[in-house]
């Protein structure tokens, strides 16, 4: 049965009101509306405001050519760039915010690289036709008086019912750009969204295609996924569908790991409940270091599977291969080097805990454990405690206790020492100097022994610090 006519504007004009245009667009429309051209706010800003989500960019798209936005904007913007502008695209500043503006587009893709053959179009239904998701192909006409809602491809119901589709056929959409695929799984993960099972399938028969994708665009979307409100949503979808293989294929080659307690879960599903607990652990924010290392601490199970005489399944020194593979694989996809050094540390550090036990650690391993951890210690914290997924209730009440006790031994240690800054109790000067020796390897050498036994023995005196790299200089530098 047909939709009513005055029902349908009753509606658009309801999404209207939602969507709150604020001065600085409405002045911006009435800038393009006396220049002669229509302006559309479009895709995430659109659905951001009637999702209720924060939108700090604004984006907006015109029948304007690129050369006619930089002339409306003279005058206006504090600041303009054209970085974009072959693409269509003219970026502005004013106020403190920032807009884009993008001339409609009618672009060609030649099936190998995800770069258009720019085409300018002349209506925003074709315009929209391109775009990658239908809740991203929504636009309100800020020219318009009053303002008018354009959804041509459904987005709105599909914003009603979380449904992610495309408004082209889903194969002809990544086709067109690959990274899309990838793009779905951030969606799932940001908004919590359910991929239509046509989307899903293309995503199937086409994930190969993400090799066609430069390694920076795709840890963009990874970062993006795993930083969203349900990065296991997102992991799922990746693995389902085989885009995890092309991206990070360590994770999906957990499913083949039963973990050592012989439960009746693989590695993977246990890597997924650790990062939900280690996000419930959270206190500042998202964390993407903490995320990724809760995802990919157990990476290296796979390759250190064993099966003991009792039949039982062990993984031994599974974190040091593990943290090797995170390294190669985080330098792989070009993310910074603080993210790598840090994340693969962490999974490095994951089992050291459980080397306490009952809470026999000397003074000195309890340093260590500190000192090895560094500016990683809270997150590591975390990490081991979300490590727990047992369901043995008196088991795992045992483990965070165990770990209580460790917290407590650190706290003690802070009170008495700077656990934190520990140093050997001579520095590379005094060595020196009492040693009569100059700077090279050999202070080095000293410096990290009388570390060494700081870490062992803890602070000393003065007169025991000197007598202790007298005795070392007298068997290594005779």
């Amino acid at each position: 049965m047909p939709v009513p006519d005055d029902l349908v504007r009753a509606q658009e004009n309801a999404v209207v009101e939602m969507v709150q245009v604020g001065p600085l667009a409405q002045e911006l429309a009435d800038r393009f509306a006396a220049a002669g051209h229509r302006l559309y706010l479009v895709g995430g800003s659109v659905r951001d405001a009637l999702l209720g989500r924060p939108s700090h960019d604004l984006d907006f798209t015109t029948d304007a050519r690129p050369e006619a936005i930089q002339a409306v904007l003279e005058g206006w913007a504090e600041a303009v760039w054209d970085t974009g502008i072959a693409f269509g695209t003219v970026g502005a500043v004013r106020h403190g915010s920032t807009v884009e503006i993008t001339t409609f587009r009618a672009d060609d893709y030649d099936g190998v690289s995800r770069n258009p053959v720019v085409a300018f179009g002349d209506s925003i239904v074709d315009d929209l036709v391109r775009r990658d998701f239908t809740v991203n192909a929504m636009a309100v006409e800020l020219t318009a008086a009053p303002h008018r809602f354009v959804d041509p491809h459904g987005g709105l119901a599909a914003l009603a019912t979380g449904t992610l589709d495309t408004p082209a056929t889903p194969q002809q959409s990544f086709s067109d750009d690959p990274l899309r695929m990838l793009r779905a799984a951030r969606f799932v993960s940001q908004l919590g969204f359910e991929p239509a099972p046509r989307v899903v399938e293309a995503i199937t028969a086409m994930a190969e295609q993400l090799d066609r994708i430069t390694r920076e665009r795709v840890q963009v979307e990874l970062t993006k996924l795993v930083m969203g409100a349900h990065p296991r949503r997102g992991i799922e979808l990746m693995v389902d569908t085989g885009m995890a293989d092309r991206v990070l294929p360590e994770v999906p080659a957990m499913r083949l790991a039963i973990d050592e307690h012989m439960q009746h879960k693989d590695v993977y599903t246990h890597s997924l409940v650790v990062l939900e607990q280690a996000i419930e652990r959270e206190t500042d924010g998202p964390d993407l270091v903490l995320r990724l290392a809760a995802l990919l601490h157990d990476v290296g199970k796979p390759d250190t599977r064993r099966k003991e005489s009792d039949g039982r399944v062990s993984f031994h020194h599974h974190e040091v291969v593990g943290a090797k593979l995170v390294r190669r694989r985080l330098r792989e996809l070009r993310y910074p080097k603080v993210v790598v050094d840090e994340v693969a540390q962490l999974v490095f550090l994951h089992l050291r805990f459980h080397g306490y036990s009952s809470g026999e650690w000397t003074d000195s391993a309890v340093r260590r454990y500190v000192t090895d951890a560094g500016p990683l210690l809270e997150r590591l914290h975390k990490l081991v405690r979300s490590d727990c997924t047992t369901r043995n209730r008196r088991r795992a009440a045992a483990l965070q206790r165990t770990y209580d006790s460790l917290e407590e031994r650190i706290v003690e240690l802070r009170e008495r020492e700077e656990l934190d800054a520990i140093r050997p109790d001579l520095d590379g000067n005094e060595i020196m100097r009492l040693l009569a020796i100059p700077p090279g390897p050999q202070v080095g050498k000293a410096y990290k022994h009388l570390l060494a036994v700081r870490m062992e023995r803890g602070p000393l005196t003065r007169e025991q610090a000197e007598a202790e790299l007298r005795a070392w200089a007298a068997e290594h530098l005779s």
